[in-house]
């Protein structure tokens, strides 16, 4: 599958009470697996939601109950570039 605009990530914490300093914290619920997730660019609006590096990106895949965790590494224009992920636990 491909990233829709119509199904974004949520950010669920700033980190910070000053906008600048800390990661932001974001969950992403969708049928693709981690690996489609990190693919160069998914995200294609990530910076326009205004994702910055370092923030984690907690991501649900909703085909299976597995539920793991990726940094944003960079940008390529507005899309994001996330990590590999590392699964972290299993939804219920």
């Amino acid at each position: 599958m491909t990233y829709a605009t119509t199904n974004q990530p949520i950010m669920i914490t700033n980190g910070s009470i000053n906008d600048n300093v800390g990661m932001r914290f974001w969950q992403y619920q969708s049928a693709d697996v981690a690996a489609t997730v990190a693919g160069a660019g998914y995200i294609t609006d990530g910076k326009l939601l205004g994702m910055k590096v370092h923030d984690l990106v907690f991501v649900s895949d909703t085909a299976t109950p597995l539920i793991t965790q990726h940094q944003v590494l960079s940008f390529t224009g507005n899309a994001a570039n996330l990590s590999a992920g590392t699964t972290v636990g299993a939804s219920s």
